[in-house]
């Protein structure tokens, strides 16, 4: 692996981590949701740092040019990224879902006393 994309392949890991950091400090980003994304860049930072490492990796994964093998780990966790994140969303949408009916059941009590009050809407 040639220095130029080593010294690439550090510093976008790092920018990654540096906008991750940013973004919790700024509170758009929950810390539990990060730990993925840090996991991802510490790996990253390591083969890209670890050369004998990197080419192990990627003999392991059969790739003949090693800084290929940094791709494809990255493409690994995007997919579980992806996974994770739709996870999430699957769990919020039931919630919103659940949280609608429950809204709609009071409501519709809610006006039932009323009528039986003698209140009007």
């Amino acid at each position: 692996m040639s220095i130029r994309i080593q010294i690439f392949a550090v510093c976008g890991s790092l920018a990654i981590s540096a906008f991750i950091f940013e973004l919790i400090r700024k509170r758009k980003m929950l810390e539990k949701y990060s730990l993925l994304w840090f996991c991802a860049a510490v790996v990253l930072i390591v083969l890209s740092l670890w050369r004998n490492l990197l080419e192990k990796t990627a003999a392991l994964l059969g790739v003949y040019y090693a800084p290929t093998a940094l791709f494809i780990i990255a493409a690994f966790f995007a997919m579980l990224m992806f996974l994770h994140f739709t996870v999430v969303i699957s769990r919020l949408s039931e919630q919103n879902k659940n949280l609608a009916q429950e809204v709609g059941i009071l409501q519709e009590e809610l006006r039932g006393l009323r009528r039986s009050s003698g209140q009007t809407e």
